[in-house]
């Protein structure tokens, strides 16, 4: 398989980790109902082409996310299925009974979903923007307490389709607000992929002043106006060593509908391999499995990295 020249930048990290989301926002979006035991072995293939982080479904109500409705029978398989024990597999959780089916089911990470903007808290959250963050407080606490690694997911970061231009301080406030309650990372989120280059440098500045320091951050890119991979250099220049990815391009949210699929795992392995950053992928694995799934979903995959290799 083609493999891309590496030429090595000093300047950047030696080593990103790449937080798989395929299984969760990649397949909370499809219109078609994938099946359990389909969704299990997805997540075994991509621990096996070596992914440290493989976020693997979502305990929210069926009603708003039916794809997963499925979640407590896919952590239940998972957990007899033999995988390494120190793999990271997270779940998503929205309140405190998603957190108690997280306690249940012996989930170890755990993440929270939180936006920047007043507008897609109400809609995605029904809690007004200073809301939320009430209602995320005795999640993550608890979470802590039972020793559990907590995300917190910030989105509309760089814009949002109701709101438009999102200030830097408003998001560099929420972050923040995520962070005090105990969240051990904050992801920032360009939901709708209306980011560049320029808007990640001065973001991630303005947190920098604030305090929180790239170790702390990572990034979540979508790519509708094929902005993704120049946002992650960007952030790869300033620090950051998290970079989220979805495999084949799976997914966006199901709440924005101008939030379309997520940066390809592929495509980012592909430029990270290019550079000589280390993430411990198998790309032809990787590549493989996005054609499985992209078989079972009836459709080809929208990864540039996975066409080509194909």
């Amino acid at each position: 398989m083609r493999a891309p020249q590496v030429v090595r930048d000093p300047t950047l990290p030696e080593r990103v980790t790449i937080y798989e989301v395929a299984p969760r926002d990649g397949l909370q979006n499809e219109s078609a109902l994938v099946p359990v035991d389909v969704k299990a072995e997805f997540v075994q293939r991509l621990v096996a082409a070596g992914l440290p982080v493989v976020e693997t479904t979502s305990l929210v109500h069926p009603r708003w996310v039916p794809q997963l409705a499925d979640a407590d029978g896919l952590l239940a398989r998972l957990a007899t299925d033999g995988l390494p024990p120190s793999q990271a597999l997270p779940v998503l959780v929205p309140n405190e009974r998603g957190l108690e089916r997280a306690l249940t089911a012996g989930v170890r990470h755990i993440a929270i979903f939180a936006s920047a903007t007043e507008t897609f808290a109400r809609r995605n959250l029904n809690r007004a923007l200073d809301e939320q963050y009430a209602m995320f407080a005795p999640v993550v606490s608890r979470a802590r307490d039972a020793g559990m690694a907590v995300r917190a997911y910030l989105s509309m970061c760089f814009g949002d389709p109701w709101e438009g231009d999102v200030p830097l301080d408003q998001v560099v406030a929420a972050g923040r607000r995520l962070l005090d309650l105990g969240a051990d990372q904050l992801s920032l989120g360009d939901t709708i992929g209306v980011g560049t280059a320029g808007h990640v440098t001065a973001l991630l500045g303005e947190l920098a002043a604030a305090g929180v320091g790239p170790d702390r951050l990572a990034l979540h890119c979508h790519d509708t106006y094929g902005q993704a991979l120049a946002n992650v250099l960007a952030g790869l220049r300033a620090g950051v060593t998290t970079i989220d990815a979805s495999a084949g391009g799976l997914g966006g949210c199901p709440f924005a509908r101008s939030a379309t699929g997520n940066l390809a795992t592929e495509d980012l392995v592909w430029l990270l391999d290019g550079l000589g950053v280390h993430t411990g992928v198998d790309l032809a694995a990787l590549t493989r499995t996005s054609q499985w799934i992209a078989r079972h979903l009836g459709r080809p995959s929208p990864s540039r990295v996975v066409q080509a290799l194909a």
